[in-house]
């Protein structure tokens, strides 16, 4: 996945201190290089590990809990309440470890997250060995966590201090949404993030309710609104972003913000089709998310490569756009650039951090193998993934979990969904 999009067979890739040493011919790397340790074999295809650029991880306990419904009625009548009865430090952290699980093993090696109890995500994905980006959230009501904006944003700027510089966890700040948190709250929010030097990432534009609300409240499309608070910039991430005119496309070209497309989310609570097409054509960076179990109802990057490239195929009558290398670049290089770690991630070269993934080719779905970035997209699934290393050191070893015990997590999350349920309390 480097800029030519080069494909070497019969390839291998030297590792050395979590960084990738070397990538060329097997007959070359093992003229130079050796090992106790080797990963992969014939019919194995390596690639860099994939980035989920939004989601809510610790909502994985809430999946298949309210569905079919409509974004507003099952955020406000389901998912809201069931947190506030529920959300604690080790509500999350038991959760997010089922949810870096389900990710590992479809070979999701980074995700960005937005929710509360910061420290028992981030403690959670470093037992698993997981690379995240955090985001403390910021809304205008109080909840379990915090009862004024203040008290938010301290959270926020502790959890900076704590984690900032971590070799896994990197920190940013969460504001919910245009509607949930005000003009003041998203100043102050930006000034933080600014001071600081974090990402910041925010639901924009999901629902056509949204857009309407915010022209009532403001008289302005809600990324212009953004736009005339000043809090467009190449260091925010906008995620769903489905009722964009042509005007807003431009204003976050213009700002260079990132876009995570959550196509399976969006189309399940009906929420409508975001313009990637357009927004490619821009020039804006998109890049992929799967948004939270809780609406999707899995965290499975490869089934958002399929969806997305046949979608917008059909939305565009144009079985060329959002084609399989575009759809492949949108789950690695792309989201990497998009979390500001286009210099580490994304893509197998010399000099970046060592996430990468082995997908396993020799199955009757993925034979014969033409295309491979069309074999990857269109037909290859999560339980092909077979090895998965980040920062050097593998984590996943022939579908196995090595830095966890993988039953635990599950009886957990079994024991969790009585409460859930509403069953044991």
């Amino acid at each position: 996945m480097n800029d030519r999009l080069d494909i070497v067979h019969n390839g291998a890739v030297a590792v050395k201190g979590g960084m990738i040493a070397a990538v060329d011919t097997a007959e070359n790397i093992f003229k130079k290089y050796s090992s106790a340790h080797s990963i992969g074999g014939q019919g194995r295809l390596v690639l860099p590990g994939f980035i989920n650029t939004h989601t809510h991880a610790a909502m994985v306990y809430f999946r298949g809990l309210a569905d079919d419904l409509p974004l507003k009625d099952w955020l406000e009548k389901h998912i809201w309440p069931a947190e506030n009865r529920l959300l604690s430090a080790e509500f999350v952290y038991d959760a997010a470890l089922l949810a870096c699980l389900e990710m590992l093993k479809s070979g999701i090696t980074t995700y960005n997250d937005m929710y509360f109890f910061g420290d028992s995500s981030a403690a959670a994905s470093k037992q698993l060995g997981m690379r995240a980006l955090l985001g403390m959230g910021v809304i205008d009501f109080p909840t379990i966590t915090a009862n004024t904006v203040d008290e938010y944003l301290g959270n926020a700027d502790r959890f900076i201090d704590s984690w900032k510089g971590d070799s896994l966890i990197t920190p940013c700040i969460a504001p919910h949404s245009v509607y949930a948190c005000g003009t003041q709250t998203l100043e102050r929010v930006k000034e933080l993030a600014d001071r600081r030097g974090v990402l910041t990432t925010i639901h924009v534009s999901e629902t056509a309710w949204e857009v309407s609300e915010i022209m009532h409240r403001y008289g302005k499309r809600p990324v212009e609104y953004l736009e005339s608070i000043g809090f467009l910039s190449d260091r925010l991430l906008a995620a769903h972003c489905v009722w964009l005119d042509d005007r807003e496309i431009d204003l976050l070209a213009r700002r260079g913000v990132a876009v995570s497309h959550c196509i399976e989310s969006n189309l399940k609570l009906a929420a409508g089709i975001a313009p990637v097409t357009k927004m490619l054509a821009a020039g804006v960076t998109v890049a992929l998310g799967t948004d939270g179990a809780a609406s999707n109802n899995d965290l499975n990057i490869l089934s958002e490569m399929a969806t997305a490239a046949k979608v917008h195929k059909a939305a565009a009558n144009d079985p060329g756009v959002v084609d399989s290398k575009t759809a492949l670049l949108m789950a690695t290089r792309w989201g990497a650039g998009a979390l500001g770690l286009g210099d580490q991630l994304g893509s197998i070269q010399p000099g970046k951090r060592a996430d990468i993934i082995t997908l396993n080719m020799l199955s009757p779905h993925l034979t014969p193998a033409y295309d491979l970035y069309s074999l990857i997209v269109y037909a290859a699934m999560a339980s092909d993934i077979e090895d998965v290393m980040i920062d050097g050191r593998p984590v996943i070893l022939g579908r196995a979990l090595i830095t966890g015990d993988e039953g635990s997590i599950l009886q957990k999350a079994r024991e969790w969904s009585r409460r859930v349920a509403g069953k044991d309390r």
